[in-house]
């Protein structure tokens, strides 16, 4: 399963879909919308805006552009929550 696919081309403006890792419980882990925007540090680069903050658009962050393709992908890494709570 490819989570990050360089040959995807995005624009600013796009929305997309990344997993957020809570960060002070870091086994909880949600799908989220954001946005792909212009990298406010280097205009050059594209990043994603998530929570106020930018992450630079690179292979380390899992983005998908459906959140049907991220809930098929977080269901294969992380299992149906709903079975969890069994």
């Amino acid at each position: 399963m490819e989570l990050f696919n360089e040959n995807q081309n995005y624009n600013a403006g796009d929305i997309v879909y990344v997993f957020y890792r809570n960060p002070h419980t870091q086994d909880v882990a949600n799908i989220q919308s954001a946005a792909v925007v212009n990298n406010p540090e280097n205009p050059n680069e594209l990043a994603v805006f998530l929570y106020e903050t930018y992450y630079p658009l690179t292979e380390e962050i899992a983005i998908f552009t459906s959140e049907e393709e991220a809930n098929e992908a977080y269901n294969y890494y992380y299992g149906n929550p709903s079975e969890r709570l069994s």
